[in-house]
């Protein structure tokens, strides 16, 4: 399959790929540190992520990693360096959380949809960043934890990524015992969307993007928005705004190409507005 790749920043910890279609991959590539979120990975890939959503001709993103680590979370060799401050290391642990927060939040408001691709081992905060995408695929060897419970951390910003994907008894499960769980569990929790051969992984995720990439970015940009926000209001609430969304969308030249197009039995020519 040709996805005519341009590289366009050849970092050491941090590589982008853009394909014709329009999608965005991220590849993690610290793998000395097994794709730990120091600051300066936390940095490069908020960075990364705010310049994708301001970017038209990126259409999707892919979040990838090299090496056997998705992500290990925090780097504890750099915090516990952080603790030879004056203030014993609280001024660099609200940064790097405020930092992490920022990302993770940063993927949600997002106006391009973000998968995550993986196909190794997601701990700690690496969980959270694959609980944080809006879909997420892994090979059957990929692992996932929040063990920070077994080194007297327990992982409360995980937390909150993960308890809004799967459900109550099931994270707790994750965040009280620190065990890691297969793939398998992990798609029947709803973590990830499904596991796919190693083999095939690379291959499926594109695909994936491909099919999202074809669509109008402004109906995906809208339908995106209103997925998170409804999901913290009332029901009725919840039907009173996404009421008001579809009005909006339905007054938006793509919404009237699609649905002539559908009567017309032809393929959109979307404007993406």
């Amino acid at each position: 399959m040709d996805r005519c790749p341009k590289i366009e920043l050849a970092d050491p910890i941090l590589l982008r790929e853009t394909s014709s279609e329009g999608i965005l991959r991220l590849t993690l590539n610290d793998t000395e540190r097994r794709n730990a979120l120091s600051m300066d990975m936390l940095n490069q890939l908020g960075t990364a992520l705010e310049q994708a959503a301001e970017d038209a001709s990126v259409r999707v993103i892919i979040l990838a990693a090299n090496g056997r680590a998705f992500s290990a979370g925090h780097d504890l060799r750099e915090m516990t360096q952080a603790r030879l401050a004056p203030d014993g290391g609280r001024a660099f642990f609200e940064e790097t959380m405020a930092a992490c927060c920022g990302v993770m939040q940063g993927i949600v408001t997002n106006p391009k949809p973000i998968i995550a691709e993986v196909n190794g081992v997601a701990t700690a905060a690496g969980c959270q960043l694959v609980a944080s995408c809006d879909l997420a695929y892994a090979s059957p060897s990929a692992r996932f934890a929040t063990p920070g419970v077994t080194i007297g951390l327990f992982c409360s910003t995980p937390m909150v990524a993960l308890s809004r994907n799967v459900g109550s008894k099931a994270a707790m499960e994750m965040l009280l015992t620190g065990e890691m769980i297969e793939a398998e569990r992990a798609a029947d929790i709803g973590l990830i969307n499904r596991a796919v051969p190693e083999e095939q992984l690379s291959d499926y995720t594109h695909g994936i993007a491909q099919t999202i990439a074809s669509k109008s970015s402004m109906t995906l940009k809208t339908g995106k928005e209103a997925f998170y926000r409804q999901q913290e209001m009332s029901l009725a609430d919840a039907y009173e705004y996404t009421s008001r969304v579809m009005v909006d969308n339905l007054m938006k030249p793509d919404a009237e190409e699609g649905i002539n197009a559908f009567i017309e039995k032809r393929g959109p020519q979307w404007s993406d507005q």
